[in-house]
């Protein structure tokens, strides 16, 4: 037993290092050393020191010690690795037809996630919580860092994106990401086994990190978050109506400090994106990138084109540097046929993923999702859903986490 536990210690060791190195080591880290998002340079290059280290990690897991899993947890293995085959065998399309250069975000974001959902899943309930804690730790020192960098106006980590203004992006590797995660980890948090005292302190963090990313769609769906964990989670220990004036208070009374919270972010000039409307350039470009499909054919449509091909044409016809569209750019990369296929693999695994899922999971990744379908979260090299997919596994369960903050919220209402 002493042998087990400690070979199940190590292992979680080397799986939170890998997974935290992939989290923090941004593109521009490492384009620093090798050409990982850059032009040219070896094909080996194009993966993320994180994804390599997870991917070897699995099958050291999986044969070193006895894997016990429950009937729900077998179900979400099982989705994991079906995902994965999809994954494979839509990159080893890719390359069949020509278009490598395409195939690397799926490796580095889709097929990581779901390595390290495996992975997770493999090391037990404890390890599985303790990475979930772990993750929403350094979303929350990502945070820290953000506010860091709006109040000094410098990136402390690199950036190397220029921007008409200032953004902080804390441990992401854009603003929008910042903002993102943020967003998301708020709803995870009130599920982490934390005193009350620290779960609403990381909370209150991570959504000033979220005011200072500058994310305007990230801030308002954070705040539509926070308001849908107020009303949507039940109170235990207490009749529906006292529930609902338990809500109705502590509804009022938020509005309340939001409003002055909201007052204050905008003296501190953290909002100013907020000052012109919402439907300026950047959210106008989300919107043009639409236009994209007049210029192609109806065979480009379905079956795809190259990358470069797809750049060139929003460079030249519609003046954009980027495709800030997850649909647009799976559809013409992939082919809408392929598209389909691996959009419906992506709902089938969250999907089981969120089966027993705690309430506040549930809206935090609708929250992200609707969030992420914004910009192009889910068609580049991100960690984004290697962090979902860890938290939804070490949180979407109900478990003792969950207990223990119904049990605090009903002591102390009651």
């Amino acid at each position: 037993m002493r042998r087990d536990t400690a070979l199940t210690l190590l292992l979680f060791l080397c799986a939170a290092v890998a997974i935290v190195v992939r989290i923090i080591v941004s593109p521009q880290m490492l384009n620093l050393v090798v050409d990982y998002t850059s032009e040219g340079g070896p094909l080996f290059a194009k993966l993320h020191v994180g994804t390599y280290a997870i991917l070897l990690l699995l099958p050291v897991v999986l044969c070193s010690r006895p894997i016990r899993l429950s009937g729900p947890e077998v179900a979400k293995f099982r989705a994991l690795v079906s995902f994965s085959v999809v994954t494979i065998v839509l990159t080893a399309y890719l390359f069949g037809v020509g278009r490598a250069g395409s195939s690397g975000f799926l490796l580095d974001t889709y097929l990581a996630g779901a390595v390290a959902g495996m992975i997770a899943l493999a090391l037990g309930k404890d390890s599985r919580r303790a990475l979930g804690e772990l993750v929403l730790c350094v979303l929350i020192a990502s945070a820290v860092l953000g506010m860091v960098e709006a109040a000094l106006k410098i990136h402390i980590l690199p950036f190397g994106v220029e921007e008409e203004e200032f953004r902080p992006a804390g441990l992401t590797s854009h603003p929008l990401a910042l903002g993102a995660l943020c967003s998301m980890a708020i709803g995870f948090v009130p599920l982490a086994r934390w005193r009350l005292w620290v779960r609403i302190a990381a909370m209150l963090v991570l959504f000033l990190g979220c005011a200072a990313s500058s994310a305007r769609l990230a801030l308002l769906a954070t705040v539509f978050e926070i308001l849908a964990l107020l009303l949507l989670v039940p109170w235990p220990r207490l009749t529906p109506q006292a529930e609902r004036r338990a809500k109705f208070a502590a509804l009022m009374l938020t509005l309340v400090l939001g409003a002055v919270m909201i007052s204050v972010l905008f003296s501190a000039g953290l909002l100013y994106r907020f000052r012109d409307s919402l439907f300026d350039q950047s959210f106008m470009a989300r919107v043009t990138i639409y236009q994209i499909f007049s210029y192609v054919s109806w065979p480009q449509i379905l079956f795809g084109m190259n990358i470069d091909d797809v750049t060139a044409i929003v460079t030249k016809n519609l003046g954009m540097d980027f495709i800030e569209s997850t649909p647009v750019f799976l559809i013409l990369v992939f082919g809408a046929f392929a598209a389909a296929a691996f959009t419906i693999s992506v709902i089938l695994m969250l999907r089981q993923l969120l089966v027993g899922a705690a309430r506040p999971a549930l809206i935090a990744t609708i929250a992200y999702v609707t969030i992420s379908l914004s910009n192009n979260a889910f068609s580049t090299k991100t960690p984004e859903m290697l962090i979902l997919t860890i938290l939804l596994l070490a949180f979407a369960t109900g478990t003792d986490g969950a207990k223990n903050l119904r049990n605090e919220q009903g002591a102390i209402r009651a």
